[in-house]
């Protein structure tokens, strides 16, 4: 028997070692919050079981390997955060209808409220869609559980499945049973299979029947799975995922009894089950975080068997469809169709008076000098740029004292929004496109070779700090590929590579690029230095920092006002003011200040050389 124990681990951490235990043999993924940790952890223990791990350039590529490791016969994992798995769409689909010979387990990471994300797309739609089932835990515990038993239901039917984390299941900590972890189930070979394989449309055309049966199996398996039910009244409430835990809170509170029902997979529901437990109430409340996906599945399954009964959930606006459940609004809810006086609960919620704190760029982050750099050079340009942002750190670009993102949408979308922008004003608008290294190799190229292709004049700006940052600092390809051979090797004649700690350099560069761009060509300029966390990592006692001399600064406030790095502080007087212990010495304040009052205590140079060699 396995040597087990109990451990206080992170949500992803828990489904990432259970994975290991299950055999994963090859795991890829893309970072993206919430979901980044589950491919990391697998990467700190890869060494100890054989097991391949990847970051991918896209979570189209990593489904991919995943997917054709499973074809092959391996058991393999794919994960991303939840707007990535529309980037996965086109292989997602094909997987249902191709099957697989081992085990497939797609992880999506939802974020309700989107706490890192531009939209609360809720991904069981997803599994409605394509034919493949949902499993959703609870908690990290469940979570390890339901990893092990969705590997095991895959392998079983040979066809992918889904696990639909959210935020407070992979960012929680709690107490979770590990066990060693197992040998890697590889492929002994690849079996050619083309008729099962090779999606061409007379081979489709009979997998997508295929596929129709097998649904009809997994509905008939998902009612054998671990669901947790009570019998303990008339009223029954039916959750998933997170709900399931503050609708027990929630009758604790309330002080009722009620039969619950919580559904360890949310697509497709176990409707005989679901039959069963309503035929024995007088009402139903249905009890999920994000859209009503398993409402409207027992709604169906309710007027099919003919169970006449209401059902109260989103639909009839008992709780939230904007943002996250929380304690407060489901038991209110409950309480609402109980017809439950609340006003006896106490609300034990805590509201902390914690001052505001506007998102910012970190000390010494090098996109802080990119904006500022490309300010001042569209300045002296003379031009007003429409400015094309994108998701990534540089998404703060769209705060004071920068305003330079006009338009941010989703991964990849500035170049091809810029040069939507430019064909939709005639031509009329500057366009400048802003996008980073790992997001350039994500979904970037396409868009730029389209701007090559099409001529498009727009000055596409490309903040290479070597890391995929906003995401926990992961590598980016540009630390092996350089992002300005890529983009002279697509047809792009302007390519310029500059650091943006070179401040007179870089603001060169730029107006020069502008000016070819007036000239009717596109032009790239790879701003690259690496993100200043990776640099200070391990290496504080390199950093050399700077401060401001009293008697010299002017109060001019261009360093506070115009660069606003978040080290450096106005004084009552107006005069600026270093925080030492926030300094990481990019010298950047040092070059733009007029006065030449800011100085380093000590020789920079050799710093500022080991940071560029990253």
């Amino acid at each position: 028997m396995a040597n087990c124990t109990v451990r206080f681990m992170l949500g992803n951490h828990a489904v990432a070692h259970a994975a290991l235990e299950a055999g994963i043999a090859v795991a890829a993924g893309y970072p993206g919050t919430p979901s980044s940790e589950i491919i990391e952890y697998i990467f700190e223990h890869a060494g100890e079981t054989g097991t391949y791990v990847e970051w991918s350039s896209n979570e189209k590529v990593a489904f991919e390997v995943a997917y054709g490791a499973a074809l092959a016969g391996a058991r393999a994992l794919v994960s991303m955060k939840h707007v990535g798995l529309n980037v996965a769409m086109d292989p997602l689909m094909s997987s249902a209808y191709t099957g697989v010979r081992n085990s497939l387990l797609v992880i999506t990471a939802d974020d309700p409220g989107m706490w890192s994300s531009q939209n609360e797309q809720d991904n069981r739609w997803v599994g409605l869609h394509s034919h493949i089932p949902v499993f959703e835990p609870y908690n990290p515990q469940n979570a390890a559980d339901l990893v092990k038993l969705s590997m095991d239901f895959s392998s079983r039917l040979n066809h992918p499945v889904i696990m639909r984390l959210v935020t407070r299941v992979s960012h929680v900590r709690e107490p979770v049973k590990v066990c060693e972890f197992g040998k890697p189930i590889y492929a002994s070979g690849y079996v050619k299979d083309p008729a099962h394989q090779a999606l061409v449309p007379a081979n489709a055309r009979l997998l997508k029947g295929e596929l129709v049966k097998r649904w009809e199996e997994v509905k008939a398996l998902v009612e054998d799975l671990p669901h947790e039910y009570v019998d303990d009244g008339k009223v029954l409430i039916i959750t998933s995922g997170v709900a399931y835990r503050y609708v027990k809170e929630a009758l604790e509170d309330l002080e009722v009894k009620a039969s619950t029902l919580n559904l360890a997979a949310s697509v497709p529901v176990p409707r005989k089950l679901i039959a069963n437990a309503a035929s024995k109430a007088d009402k139903v409340i249905v009890v999920e975080e994000g859209d009503p996906v398993v409402e409207l599945q027992v709604k169906e399954t309710l007027f099919d068997e003919g169970i006449r009964i209401p059902v109260y959930g989103k639909a009839e606006g008992l709780f939230t469809m904007v943002g996250e459940l929380t304690l407060i609004n489901v038991r209110e809810g409950i309480a609402k169709a109980l017809g439950v006086d609340i006003g006896r609960v106490v609300n034990h919620q805590y509201v902390a008076n914690v001052p505001p704190r506007p998102p910012v760029f970190c000390p010494g982050c090098p996109h802080a000098a990119s904006f500022y750099e490309l300010k001042i050079a569209a300045a002296r340009a003379r031009v007003k740029p429409v400015f094309s942002g994108d998701i990534g750190c540089y998404s703060l670009g769209i705060n004071p004292p920068f305003n330079e993102q006009d338009l941010l949408t989703n991964m990849g979308s500035s170049i091809g929004l810029g040069m939507g922008v430019l064909r939709g004003t005639g031509g009329r608008q500057f366009i400048v496109a802003v996008i980073g290294d790992s997001t350039f190799f994500h979904a970037g190229l396409p868009a730029l070779v389209d701007a090559v292709y099409n001529k498009a004049p727009m000055l596409i700006v490309v903040l290479d700090n070597r890391y995929t940052a906003m995401t926990g600092g992961q590598p980016s390809p540009t630390q092996v590929i350089d992002i300005g051979a890529v983009a002279r090797a697509i047809g792009v004649k302007h390519v310029y590579t500059v650091d943006p700690f070179n401040v007179k350099g870089a603001e060169e560069a730029l107006r020069d690029a502008i000016e070819k761009v007036k000239g009717g060509e596109p032009a790239v300029v790879v701003m690259r230095r690496a993100c200043a966390l990776e640099a200070v990592r391990g290496r504080g006692a390199l950093v050399v920092r700077y401060t401001v001399d009293a008697d010299a600064c002017r109060a001019c406030g261009i360093c506070y006002n115009l660069l606003a790095c978040p080290a450096i502080n106005k004084l009552d007087n107006g005069k600026a003011t270093i925080d030492q212990a926030a300094c990481v010495g990019c010298s950047v304040c040092a070059q733009i200040c007029p006065y030449g009052a800011i100085r380093p205590i000590g020789e920079p140079s050799g710093w500022l050389s080991k940071w560029g060699e990253l």
